[in-house]
């Protein structure tokens, strides 16, 4: 099972996560990044570099967030790959 992006991303995307995936499974959308579900390997590396805590594993996704899994499944393979770190949207709090 594979991790996923959600709510707190959108308006945000740092990409601290993106540096120590070692299978290069993020992908930037407009307003946030998404994984990639067939690429993600489940190796958890992004999980503790996200400042804003919107990573999860895909069964423990708040309930609230739930539409986010389709949501990183669509939209991944839309978009390009990201690799390196950059900087975040001017609007990030953090």
């Amino acid at each position: 099972m594979p991790h996923v992006v959600t709510q707190p991303c959108f308006d945000c995307k740092y990409t601290d996560c993106v540096v120590v995936c070692p299978v290069e499974c993020f992908y930037e959308g407009e307003k946030m990044l998404y994984i990639h579900p067939d690429e993600c390997i489940d190796c958890e590396a992004c999980v503790p570099e996200c400042p804003v805590e919107a990573i999860y594993h895909e069964d423990n996704v708040p309930e609230e967030w739930k539409d986010f899994i389709a949501l990183n499944a669509e939209m991944a393979p839309q978009s390009e790959v990201i690799t390196e770190k950059k900087e975040p949207l001017a609007d990030s709090d953090n």
